[in-house]
């Protein structure tokens, strides 16, 4: 079987040859530093790239991603990201983006084991569970499973407001809001699903 890596590379020189065109100082100045205004925190699926969804350049969008946009008190990773992108880069907002027909809340929310994922997966059963009987009174599986995908989006909007980072933020004044929006891998559009916080009241 013949590896695909080469191709990798030879994609990677035209579009960095495509860029160099559209703006030879791109790079350069890209190079010198980076000041994004937005943390994007979103699901790991190959389908969601969020420089692309929001249409904006390298630098543009500090990212950080995982199994179901999933925010936790205990992954040292998430909230090294949120600490330096709020202290240091002083982003002014934070967007946790899910996606509709997400894996992670179709996994999570079915009966079957699944390995080492199942660990990660105990963080959306416990959405679940704080919403069952919204979500369970929902009779078409689609729209069930949609709505998990929004609730989820919340609770993790709520655990990123929560976090001593964030809290401070707020606390010393810094301008920081914190949005909840849902990505529709089928048309390609966001909805925001209106749970913005711009302080401890929000």
């Amino acid at each position: 079987m013949s590896s695909k890596l080469p191709e990798l590379f030879e994609k990677n020189r035209q579009w960095a040859a495509k860029v160099n065109a559209e703006d030879p100082d791109f790079f350069e100045k890209l190079s010198k530093q980076q000041k994004p205004e937005y943390l994007w925190i979103g699901c790991a699926d190959s389908r969601v790239p969020a420089n692309q969804i929001v249409d904006l350049m390298p630098g543009e969008v500090f990212v950080h991603r995982n199994i179901a946009n999933v925010v936790v008190h205990t992954d040292l990773n998430c909230l090294s990201v949120i600490q330096f992108a709020v202290d240091v880069l002083k982003v002014k907002h934070i967007m946790v983006v899910g996606h509709y027909g997400c894996g992670g809340i179709k996994a999570a929310m079915d009966q079957a084991e699944h390995g080492l994922i199942d660990n990660w997966l105990r963080h959306i059963k416990d959405v679940y569970r704080l919403h069952k009987e919204e979500v369970d009174a929902i009779e078409d599986d689609h729209e069930r499973f949609d709505r998990m995908c929004e609730l989820n989006v919340i609770e993790q909007v709520a655990n990123v407001r929560q976090t001593s980072v964030v809290q401070s933020a707020w606390k010393n004044g810094q301008e920081l809001h914190v949005h909840g929006w849902c990505y529709s891998i089928s048309n390609g559009h966001i909805k925001d699903l209106n749970v913005t916080s711009s302080n401890n009241e929000g």
